[in-house]
């Protein structure tokens, strides 16, 4: 179950909005029981280290997870947890408000660029896999795969205005209006798709459905005949009783032959290109210095293979994530993607070469 909660204490707004992995509802409510005595005395009282992560909506629930079990072990810590998309995350990371900030997709060069002009270091870890899945209304009865030149003809922005009904995909499709939803321009999700399918990052058409919130996104499709979006595997998981999974064609027969469905099988094996990417955290060098953040970031490595697939995200190879340790004990800074795309990247491959 999804619950979309905000609480404002004076300027800070926590956002929770996915309880699966709290033990149950007594628990909920000491939380905001908690926090609530928090924001009326300013959290003064509280002398617990802190660490402060936010970013991607996609990462999200493998932070909370690991969050939560990391503070069941380590009282004396207090985790919060914000939710801006990944690049409204960066820009708390750059400005120096966070820790921590989870990304779908990697840093950018103007990102980059800010982040050393305000003297921020950072370590760049890989902690998970994930596939965008695209995705109909179940009452659509024609569309059962799709290409990627499809896909492109659908959202590259030339076809702002011109590309409108299903018809003009394929004729035998009806004449009737798409209607199109998908991630804001601000999420690393839109940055990925639109960098895998359109050939260049955040170029889109801007007469789509747009929302940071993939519950939006689903709830639109789901009530929508003639719509069609894309957002992460794990939500379609979560809403597959609402939904259509279609089938890609990148018509490579190297990644296998034909159409390949999303699944957490075909993005661990490769097979499911180009919308399989790895998700990512970024901590700051300064906070990495700190005892809690420290004990924080070694958790969540430790603890990704176990946690990830509960919360419907694909874990690294075991050998993947000893090579993020050292990456991260060896304070390896800077990004490994500044160059080179994820797009089709082989995560074990890249951290191998830079050892």
């Amino acid at each position: 179950m999804f619950i979309k909660i905000s609480l404002h204490f004076t300027d800070v707004k926590f956002k929770i909005f996915n309880f699966g992995h709290l033990k149950n509802m007594k628990k909920l409510i000491l939380i905001l029981t908690v926090g609530t005595l928090l924001g009326s005395c300013g959290g003064g009282n509280d002398k617990r280290s802190k660490v402060k992560l936010d970013g991607s909506s996609t990462i999200y629930p493998i932070s909370e997870a690991v969050a939560e079990e990391f503070q069941e072990e380590n009282e004396e810590v207090n985790v919060t947890i914000g939710v801006s998309g990944t690049g409204g995350g960066f820009k708390k990371f750059i400005r120096k408000e966070i820790d921590i900030t989870g990304a779908s997709r990697p840093i950018n060069k103007l990102e980059d660029a800010d982040a050393n002009t305000q003297g921020v270091s950072y370590i760049e870890l890989p902690v998970a896999y994930d596939g965008l899945a695209i995705v109909v209304n179940p009452q659509n009865t024609w569309v059962n795969k799709i290409t990627v030149a499809e896909l492109k003809k659908l959202w590259e922005p030339a076809s702002q205005g011109k590309i409108t009904k299903w018809n003009q995909i394929r004729p035998e499709w009806p004449n009737e209006k798409i209607n199109l939803y998908g991630p804001a321009t601000e999420s690393g999700t839109f940055d990925y798709f639109t960098e895998a399918i359109v050939g260049e990052s955040k170029a889109s058409r801007g007469d789509y459905t747009a929302s940071e919130d993939d519950n939006v996104l689903v709830q639109g499709i789901s009530t929508d005949k003639y719509g069609l979006g894309y957002f992460g595997l794990a939500y379609y998981e979560e809403n597959q009783d609402k939904l259509k999974l279609v089938p890609v064609d990148d018509e490579n027969e190297s990644n296998g032959a034909g159409a390949i469905a999303a699944s957490q099988e075909s993005v661990l094996n490769g097979t499911y290109q180009p919308l399989s990417r790895p998700l990512f955290i970024y901590v700051n060098t300064e906070s990495a210095n700190q005892p809690a953040v420290d004990k924080f970031v070694k958790y969540f490595i430790t603890s990704a293979s176990e946690l990830v697939p509960e919360t419907g995200f694909i874990p690294l190879k075991q050998e993947t994530y000893d090579l993020v340790m050292k990456r991260y004990q060896d304070r390896k800074t800077g990004s490994l993607f500044l160059e080179v795309s994820t797009v089709g990247i082989k995560l074990d491959e890249v951290l191998k070469s830079v050892e």
